[in-house]
């Protein structure tokens, strides 16, 4: 899974280093020193809006370079297909149902809190497997 240009490198590292420093480092930090939880995951969420566009740029670039490259059977391209679906769930499915509930109002017990904690969960667990997907793409040498 080796990426043969300083271009992809940096794609490479632009994306995944990105991903993990947000959503392991930035995101838990914000909740950490802020008191107000809703600042917090209004600013977490932009910046994880903001990786989403970086992700879906970053790998579609990645993929169409690999495709040319490797060809369309490559084991890369494989995992950058599944962290591209992720993200697209992520942000264009999961994230416009969170806000909505966001937009009416969360009450602490509430049929709608209940609902954003399981799509929060959902969207953590996406996150998480697209982000162990790109470091096997950091660290797995090609075969």
């Amino acid at each position: 899974m080796k990426f043969h240009s300083a271009s992809e490198r940096i794609l490479l590292t632009l994306w995944v280093g990105g991903m993990w420093t947000v959503g392991y480092v930035v995101a838990p930090t914000l909740f950490g020193v802020l008191d107000d939880r809703q600042l917090a995951g209004f600013i977490a969420g932009h910046i994880f809006t903001t990786m989403s566009y970086i992700g879906l740029v970053c790998g579609g670039l990645l993929l169409l370079s690999n495709l040319y490259r490797a060809g369309i059977k490559h084991k890369t391209n494989y995992i950058l297909v599944l962290m591209l679906v992720l993200i697209a769930i992520g942000q264009f499915f999961l994230q416009p149902m969170m806000a909505e509930l966001k937009a009416q109002g969360l009450v602490e017990g509430s049929a709608a809190a209940a609902n954003f904690g399981k799509l929060h969960g959902v969207s953590s667990i996406l996150f998480m497997i697209t982000s162990i997907s790109g470091l096997i793409l950091v660290i797995k040498p090609s075969k």
